[in-house]
């Protein structure tokens, strides 16, 4: 009777140790995981800010353009600077990542989680989209 008892400390024993492995094993993957979250994160943010400085060095570069009309009577006039909209790649990135965030807070059952995955999804997909209209656009002019 002695060894029965031992033999099934012993399974025990053994099955609570390979549970605290998996414990381990999962607690390594989940911090794991959070980290690529969060590289992704800084790599969206840093296209981000890669375009809109891209944006505002061509906005400064029109503002810099001035041209003069001779007209007949001896007056010179400058035209009215026109505007500039946002590239077809930063609207991609906004419009992807707010798809992708209601998409993901309504799909996974973490909401907050779900919605900041969805939205890196869909900005990095929007922008990707919005650089290949950009491009189209600069062959054709």
């Amino acid at each position: 009777m002695k060894g029965l008892y031992v033999l099934l400390a012993a399974i025990l024993l053994a099955s609570c140790q390979n549970q605290g492995k998996e414990d381990i094993n999962k607690a390594k993957q989940a911090s794991i995981d959070s980290m690529k979250v969060e590289i992704n994160k800084q790599r969206v943010i840093d296209s981000m800010k890669t375009e809109m400085a891209k944006a505002k060095e061509e906005e400064k570069a029109e503002a810099q353009k001035v041209v003069v009309v001779h007209q007949n009577d001896g007056t010179a006039t400058a035209p009215v600077a026109k505007k500039k909209g946002w590239s077809s790649t930063a609207k991609g990135a906004v419009i992807g990542a707010g798809v992708g965030a209601a998409t993901g807070a309504i799909v996974s059952k973490k909401k907050g989680e779900g919605a900041i995955i969805g939205g890196l999804a869909g900005a990095g997909v929007g922008a990707g989209t919005g650089a290949i209209i950009d491009s189209n656009k600069k062959k054709k002019e």
